[in-house]
């Protein structure tokens, strides 16, 4: 049986947990996730983790947030006056909002702090500074 290793196209079985234990993702009643390894396509940490693994092999793999969405970016919190945002907004916190850049570009943001004058942005990946954990099972090796 081949081990997978760079250029290979493999699939995989995952479940994503924060260090908490908390699911944050999870094929499962989906179709295994499917990439190129070395590609990029997937963050670094699990990536560096399939070379060598075949089909029906499991790991545990634990990915330092600098080898997953990296470390929270202070300056992609952005306040913003509270008048300049309309009323039919809602502002509790938690909510995610689409905001765009004066270039166009889309950007999903989490309304992170409220107060009388201002409402903070965060436009950090979800994951960004957190430690993530994958369970994963090799299900597919093709060969490049």
């Amino acid at each position: 049986m081949s081990e997978a290793k760079s250029g290979d196209t493999v699939r995989i079985n995952y479940t994503g947990t924060l260090k908490t234990g908390e699911t944050f993702d999870s094929s499962e009643g989906r179709d295994p996730l499917e990439f190129v390894v070395g590609s990029g396509q997937i963050i670094p940490g699990l990536d560096a983790a399939i070379p060598g693994m075949a089909v029906g092999d499991t790991k545990k793999v634990e990915v330092p947030c600098t080898q997953a969405y990296g470390e929270t970016n202070p300056d992609a919190l952005q306040s913003v006056p509270r008048a300049e945002i309309p009323d039919n907004i809602p502002l509790d916190l938690g909510t995610q909002l689409q905001m765009q850049t004066p270039q166009g570009q889309v950007v999903q943001v989490v309304v992170a702090e409220v107060t009388e004058e201002e409402v903070t942005l965060d436009a950090n990946h979800p994951l960004a500074g957190k430690d993530l954990v994958f369970d994963i099972e090799v299900v597919g090796v093709d060969a490049a």
